[in-house]
């Protein structure tokens, strides 16, 4: 079996985490990277090199005159000493970030969703999930598709180590190795697509808000 074939059979459901009330916005833009969305928001300069090359101690807010307001998500988990000594083949923290800030992420097991969602950094705050169709996803951004085997976006509890090879193609990555060492729950950790996934909507199997101590809110 293909690798292709093998991912979207342990995981034939992704999902994504945003902040509340990103719903509208991803259901016109599909989701977008830190990248993408300075890209499209028009956000250059010295603040542009803060929230793409540096971390993020705080969400940040992005306002547009046409698009609105976006959040970008901080990067609480990421501690830069840790990071330093983590790093690996000559990355330095700002080349990760940017690394890191190319890339739309999904979860593979669900159990990983839950993990970030339970994170004492976001317990209390209100998420927005998206739940996509793994099949889909391959089929149309398979090219772009690479594969993570941990949290790249912390340090915490361990910072493992990290660098050039840690997100690797479909193709490229030991998925039938992992999954014999480590199960369904370890086999992949993050799914990603490089800088946007524009038609996601065309996609999506489910949208719901979640958290914040009110009950749970089917958006689609």
């Amino acid at each position: 079996m293909s690798n292709r074939n093998l991912l979207v059979q342990l995981y034939p459901r992704l999902f994504h985490m945003a902040h509340e009330g990103a719903w509208p916005s991803i259901k016109r833009h599909g989701l977008l990277s830190t990248t993408a969305l300075l890209d499209l928001f028009g956000v250059n300069g010295a603040r542009r090199e803060h929230l793409e090359s540096a971390r993020r101690s705080k969400s940040a807010e992005i306002t547009h005159p046409t698009h609105g307001r976006a959040l970008l998500r901080d990067q609480i988990p990421l501690n830069e000493k840790k990071l330093v000594k983590a790093l690996e083949d000559g990355l330095t923290p700002t080349e990760w970030y940017r690394l890191l800030n190319r890339k739309v992420f999904f979860w593979g097991p669900e159990s990983r969703l839950g993990i970030l969602r339970y994170a004492r950094e976001y317990e209390a705050d209100r998420q927005t999930i998206v739940v996509v169709d793994a099949a889909q996803l391959v089929a149309r951004h398979g090219d772009r598709v690479l594969l993570c085997h941990m949290n790249s976006g912390a340090t915490q509890p361990m910072a493992w180590p990290r660098g050039r090879k840690t997100f690797l193609p479909i193709d490229e990555y030991p998925l039938t190795e992992r999954l014999k060492k480590y199960g369904p729950k370890g086999a992949v950790a993050e799914v990603t697509v490089d800088y946007s996934v524009p038609d996601l909507r065309e996609f999506v199997v489910e949208v719901y808000e979640a958290g914040g101590q009110r009950e749970r809110e089917t958006l689609l």
